[in-house]
């Protein structure tokens, strides 16, 4: 059984279909020879973090500035009486309340 299995190896490496499986087993082999280029497609630089971070940062304070405007709105309602109002403020205020911790905070 053995010779028969050393004699099928050399058909199966000339179908079509085992290219791919030479080409899959020897990729390891290529990101060797690649080297840096291949590392720098795979992970992230520090710049490219801090922009993320920013991104994140710059939507949670427009959130926080929506929120505030909302809370200000239905304060004033509620200060009028409506009491839908009042709760749709403290909702606004405890999102805002949520959401303060993801922001930084500025020195002026």
């Amino acid at each position: 059984m053995s010779r028969f299995k050393l004699l099928l190896l050399p058909v199966l490496l000339v179908l079509p279909g085992c290219g791919v499986a030479m080409g899959i087993a020897s990729a390891p082999m290529q990101v060797v020879k690649t080297g840096g280029k291949v590392v720098d497609v795979m992970t992230t630089s520090q710049s490219e973090r801090d922009e993320k971070r920013g991104r994140e940062i710059r939507k949670r304070e427009e959130r926080l500035g929506e929120l505030e405007r909302a809370y200000r709105k239905q304060l004033a309602k509620c200060q009028r009486g409506d009491e839908g109002a009042c709760r749709k403020a403290d909702q606004a205020r405890a999102e805002m309340r949520a959401l303060m911790p993801g922001v930084p905070y500025e020195a002026r």
